[in-house]
């Protein structure tokens, strides 16, 4: 048990740092977890993150809480907790992703019609637009290869376990035409993906 505490301990420290960089909503942060939790910690695989990673898409509030409400329940339950441990886990890694954005936020509404103005301000915000653009890219591109380094060049591995068959590549094409060609709805690529996989791969 006292190894359990531990680990959500751990756990808080990890996702407490993450909600101090969530610029740029969900998206942007889902690279920092994937590096924490499956990367640096090996926690959870990685066909585990993109499918908490779907799920947290598909279900209501931003992708961002959601992932670290069912990453929290999964580091708990793969680390031989019980349900009630993985519960904690999850109510640990929300809380303490939202605490930083909670606080800095609360500050900010006091001082914001005088910082608003400030060319300091302003030009922050240019240096930060770029940098959000990168991570959401970077978002992208961890659920797709796996990277490790060699000195200062990246090995790009693909993940297996996320594209098993030319159906899941057909899927990922059919998704992407859908989302840049058509600027379909999100939630319509997700319900058409998720009908597609089950014909795909259940129906007999």
């Amino acid at each position: 048990m006292s190894a359990l505490l531990l680990l959500i301990l751990k756990m808080f420290g990890i996702f407490f740092v993450i909600g101090m960089f969530t610029f740029g909503g969900g998206y942007a942060v889902i690279s920092l977890i994937q590096t924490k939790i499956v990367v640096e910690n090996a926690w959870i695989s990685e066909s585990l993150f993109t499918d908490i990673i779907g799920i947290s898409q598909m279900t209501p509030g931003p992708i961002g809480i959601n992932c670290a409400t069912y990453v929290g329940y999964e580091v708990m339950r793969n680390a031989g907790g019980s349900h009630l441990m993985g519960v904690l886990g999850s109510l640990s890694a929300t809380f303490a992703v939202v605490l930083p954005s909670f606080l800095i936020v609360l500050a900010l509404v006091r001082f914001y019609s005088k910082f608003n103005s400030s060319p300091v301000f302003s030009n922050t915000m240019k240096i930060l637009r770029p940098a959000v653009v990168g991570l959401i890219a970077a978002a992208a591109l961890v659920m797709i290869f796996h990277v490790s380094w060699h000195g200062v060049r990246p090995d790009f591995q693909l993940i297996r376990s996320n594209f098993m068959d030319w159906k899941s590549w057909g899927l990922f094409a059919a998704a992407m035409f859908l989302s840049f060609r058509w600027k379909a709805n999100p939630m319509l690529v997700i319900l058409l993906g998720a009908l597609a996989g089950f014909l795909l791969y259940y129906w007999q």
